[in-house]
């Protein structure tokens, strides 16, 4: 069984994490991989029931994500958070509770989102009607170094899927042959045993 890991994906509202985190789900689990989503909206109906936006609210709403995030990890399940986590400094701290972390960075401009936003939300918060919006008028905080970046105002969705696989597998956590890595122990039984049979 291959080791967990945490898949982060961060990005404004709209941006494609949702849509991107379903689409590695299906690739992993068709590799034999177990993998959980946790979906920003989803965990604030059921896990963070009653938190409002203020600064706090959300460092919490997403420290409990990561701390779930923590425990798939460590019994060797992807976790895939799709959130906006519009803050560094918490995503860094999940980064470090965590270990075996890789963000990926939904990267889209204003404009873009705007336009693609079916219940103009966005519109709404550049005319000042909702308060606290992020990305308008609400702060978001992009990574500095994320493993991925994808622009999703100009990548279909196979592209940028195509570019977090290739991330993974050049990190070591997918195998370029399409089935999930070896574990460390996995690998120096294989590696042994070809050192057995002459290979090596």
């Amino acid at each position: 069984m291959a080791k967990g890991f945490t898949l982060w994906f961060t990005g404004l509202s709209g941006a494609g994490k949702s849509t991107l985190a379903e689409r590695v789900r299906e690739t992993l689990l068709e590799r034999g991989m177990r993998v959980e989503v946790l979906d920003g909206d989803v965990v604030r109906q059921n896990l963070s029931k009653g938190l409002g936006f203020s600064r706090e609210d959300r460092d919490t709403n997403i420290r409990r994500i990561g701390f779930v995030c923590h425990l798939l990890t460590r019994n060797d399940v992807v976790a895939i958070a799709a959130a906006i986590s519009p803050y560094r400094a918490i995503r860094d701290e999940n980064r470090a509770l965590i270990g075996r972390f890789v963000e990926v960075y939904c990267q889209c401009d204003l404009e873009t989102l705007t336009k693609r936003d079916p219940k103009g939300l966005y519109e709404k918060a550049l005319r000042g009607e909702i308060r606290n919006f992020t990305g308008v008028s609400d702060p978001y905080e992009p990574p500095l170094s994320a493993e991925v970046v994808v622009d999703t105002a100009t990548e279909d969705v196979v592209t940028s899927l195509s570019k977090i696989l290739s991330a993974l597998e050049a990190l070591g956590y997918l195998s370029a042959g399409g089935r999930a890595a070896y574990r460390d122990d996995e690998e120096e039984a294989v590696q042994a045993r070809l050192r057995e049979l002459g290979y090596i």
